[in-house]
């Protein structure tokens, strides 16, 4: 079982991968986590990725999927997983859809997560994050106990500089200029469900393992 998770900041997928994840054992791939795993371990596909990261520049999709399937093979090719947030735009879906099929993957499912702009900017600009130990807050959905210190570690809180008003509308525009061709092309593949992320997490969550399920039942 193989699965996608697709949309824009603030739309909640992060949170429901972490969980769903576990859930139904499947390996959780973040594209960032593994961008800074490979920079920090010295791979040889980490060694390229720094050499764009710290010019400023975006990794090169061919560079990304190359890091993808690195983590998928460990382990061997047995293992479900689900791709958080990636790919974002059709040249690195189709540059994954070739790796997968080398890798003799197929992808069961995409799950795109559609998010009103009230709530994306809600979501994000209420975020908090602990640099020290790297747990996530949430002033409004997951306060921490004491007012800007971290419950694990007692470290000091903050907010990523991208997390305002402004930044926040122009990444969401930017999202969906990218991600349109790419939403088109999952849904002429007969894979693609759309989620309605404005609601509870619960019942977001509800209805994911609903069609999880059904996707489970499909491949056995």
């Amino acid at each position: 079982m193989n699965v996608v998770f697709l949309g824009p900041p603030g739309a909640g997928k992060g949170t429901q991968a972490e969980t769903l994840s576990k859930k139904k054992n499947m390996k959780h791939v973040s594209t960032g986590d593994l961008l800074r795993e490979a920079v920090q371990a010295g791979t040889a596909t980490g060694a390229k990725a720094r050499e764009y990261m710290e010019k400023g520049l975006l990794v090169p999709d061919k560079l990304v999927v190359d890091i993808v399937a690195d983590c998928l093979t460990k382990g061997g090719n047995n293992s479900s997983f689900l791709l958080d947030g990636f790919p974002r735009n059709l040249a690195q879906a189709k540059a994954l859809d070739e790796t997968l099929k080398k890798l003799g993957y197929k992808l069961d499912g995409v799950f795109y997560f559609v998010v009103s702009e009230k709530t994306a900017v809600k979501r994000l600009t209420g975020r908090w994050l602990c640099s020290s130990c790297g747990a996530n807050y949430h002033e409004l959905y997951m306060p921490p106990k004491k007012a800007g210190i971290c419950d694990r570690c007692g470290k000091p809180l903050g907010q990523r500089p991208d997390d305002n008003v402004e930044t926040v509308k122009k990444r969401l525009k930017v999202y969906h200029e990218q991600t349109a061709d790419l939403i088109d092309y999952y849904k002429k593949r007969s894979v693609l469900n759309t989620i309605d992320a404005d609601r509870d997490v619960g019942d977001i969550r509800n209805d994911i393992c609903g069609v999880l399920d059904s996707l489970f039942k499909g491949n056995k």
